[in-house]
């Protein structure tokens, strides 16, 4: 990089000189030419010296007068100016002669080089020939002067140039977002909006011809897009929206998910990854344009081909997720990880949840009880309970000021610890934290990954906060997923798939980039882990999830945030096998919501 700005500089520094250098032989060639003689050896180069030092310093009008036709040598001297940048070429003179048998003229030679960007230089040579013409020298003009192939009815423009767009890939290599033409179907203040919202409700039921004209009464006179359509959408009604007054269509080529029906918030990091491998396949060309557009390549290289990018998406997965929560009113998402690997396999929101952004991986809410998940580590690791201990769970219970109520205030008496997290005693576990370290929680979580922030190739994602809990008020809030305790969809997946995994897998979208976390934390004795598994499993067997007994081996937990001013957040995290997830329903008033969810994901 220090080097590239060295050259940079040092590039800047000679081409500044350049300018001088040119501008100096210039005002002496020019002044040179109001006294010479009409004829004599030095002619031909001493015309020729003051075109090239005009063309350098982008001095069209100069270089014009210099020729026998300057309304014409100016319209193609500022085109090529216009079309290869300025202060980008340098012309010189290599070589000039008078004739043989004619003191009065004489030829030359310019030699051009251009100098684009680092490693992007056209060079070539032109041949002119210039006479006398009263007492000076005039160049007879000819578009080849500036560039070979050049005619009066062609231009010359510098484009930069990408390959063959790379195309993503699902887990099973099959394309999953590809480069595709679209079209943005614009209105004009004058477009029959009934007539458009006709055409267009099939596709987007909710354009109307009043929403249509609100848009355009809030453009203020000024075009709007109605609505951006596939080519499979456009073809059946292109003929008839054409047809329509103060209708346009605009194509352009956009990165889009292969199947419509699929969208996930990874489709964004991945669409950026996509970007960056197109940026770097640019290549260059200069090429020689005509009157109707068809160009013909001077100069340029091809850049690198722009790898295709092979996710770890699981297609069957993804739309079992988005069909699960496209019946869900309410914010839903699912995330779900392959705990042997940490491969995404599958990330989905229902519209609700797209109103509110990319919250699947972002999004920070209270866990509720399934963070008893964290709390039951943290105990079993600090000694003050096995799963056998029998342990009360009544109904309520005033613990450090705070009333803290089970689920419509069940009361189970005493029963071991395993039955009251498979049934999720809030009383139980709030007050097995009281008398655990103040970061015991904190250091529980990031066992499982929950605080651990990963910078992951295509995915942005937050895992969730545990702060120390320093007073005993502070633990019993926390230990039932509240306070000042949060997380994302996205980081209870990674509980899970820790639980599952024995060790917190590091989490991955593009197969073979892995991302990297910000520490290191050893994992939670295997011990612990088995013993949560166990209590997991129970959870659906015989505890809150049993709706979900029917699907073997699957291994849950519920839980019901608590939110001020507003509806509860429901939940559920899952393992099945080489799968574990989270679902999310905010504002659900409860864990059944998701629980349903699950099942319908699942099943």
């Amino acid at each position: 990089m220090i080097e590239n700005v060295r050259q940079s500089r040092v590039d800047t520094h000679r081409r500044l000189i350049r300018r001088a250098l040119a501008s100096v032989a210039l005002g002496a060639a020019v002044a040179g030419s109001v006294v010479a003689c009409s004829s004599g050896p030095d002619q031909p180069r001493s015309v020729a010296e003051q075109f090239a030092s005009a063309l350098t310093a982008d001095d069209v009008q100069t270089a014009a007068n210099l020729t026998t036709d300057p309304a014409a040598a100016s319209i193609a001297i500022t085109a090529m100016i216009d079309g290869l940048g300025k202060d980008e070429g340098t012309f010189t003179v290599s070589d000039a002669e008078e004739s043989n048998d004619n003191d009065n003229a004489g030829t030359f030679t310019l030699d051009a080089f251009w100098k684009f960007a680092e490693g992007q230089d056209w060079s070539y040579s032109t041949h002119g020939s210039a006479s006398a013409s009263g007492d000076n020298w005039l160049i007879q003009w000819d578009p080849t002067l500036l560039a070979p192939d050049l005619t009066a009815s062609t231009t010359l423009r510098y484009t930069p140039t990408t390959g063959a767009p790379p195309v993503v890939l699902d887990s099973a290599r099959q394309p999953i977002m590809e480069q595709q033409v679209v079209t943005l179907v614009n209105l004009d203040p004058t477009a029959d909006t009934a007539a458009v919202a006709a055409l267009l409700s099939p596709i987007a039921p909710t354009i109307t011809a009043d929403s249509l004209r609100s848009d355009l009464a809030s453009a203020a006179g000024k075009p709007v897009t109605a609505v951006t359509l596939r080519a499979e959408d456009l073809a059946p009604i292109e003929d008839r929206l054409v047809a329509v007054p103060g209708v346009t269509l605009a194509p352009q080529a956009r990165l889009l998910s292969v199947d419509k029906a699929l969208s996930s918030p990874t489709f964004s990091g991945l669409a950026d990854l996509w970007q960056q491998g197109q940026d770097k396949s640019a290549g260059w060309a200069v090429q020689l344009v005509k009157e109707n557009g068809a160009a013909t390549t001077l100069a340029g290289q091809d850049g690198p081909v722009a790898p295709n990018i092979a996710t770890t998406i699981d297609r069957n997965l993804q739309l079992a997720a988005e069909n699960a929560l496209a019946g869900v009113t309410q914010p839903g998402v699912i995330v779900a990880l392959q705990p042997s690997s940490g491969a995404v396999l599958a990330v989905a929101q229902n519209s609700a949840a797209d109103a509110q952004g990319p919250i699947a991986l972002t999004g920070l809410y209270p866990p509720g009880s399934t963070f008893k998940t964290v709390t039951t580590s943290a105990a079993l690791q600090a000694g003050v309970a096995t799963p056998d201990t029998i342990l009360p769970c009544p109904g309520t219970e005033n613990i450090e000021g705070r009333q803290i109520p089970n689920d419509d205030e069940f009361d189970l008496g005493s029963v071991p610890l395993h039955t009251a997290f498979a049934k999720s005693c809030n009383t139980t576990m709030a007050r097995l934290a009281v008398g655990l370290p103040a970061d015991a929680l904190h250091n529980a979580a990031l066992q499982f990954g929950l605080g651990v922030d990963y910078v992951t190739p295509g995915l942005t994602t937050v895992t969730g906060k545990v702060p120390d809990a320093n007073t005993p008020a502070e633990r019993v809030e926390s230990a039932i997923g509240q306070g000042a305790v949060t997380a994302t969809p996205f980081g209870m997946a990674l509980v899970a798939s820790s639980i599952a995994n024995g060790a917190t897998p590091v989490p991955m979208l593009v197969k073979g980039q892995p991302g990297v976390a910000d520490q290191t934390v050893a994992p939670a004795p295997s011990a612990v882990t088995e013993q949560l598994q166990a209590m997991m499993r129970e959870t659906v067997t015989g505890g809150t999830a049993t709706s979900l007994a029917d699907i073997d081996g699957l291994l849950g937990k519920t839980g019901t945030a608590e939110v001020d001013g507003g509806s509860a957040h429901g939940w559920f995290v899952g393992i099945k096998g080489d799968l574990a997830f989270a679902v999310f329903i905010a504002g659900a008033d409860s864990s059944t919501p998701a629980v349903q969810v699950a099942g319908t994901f699942l099943r």
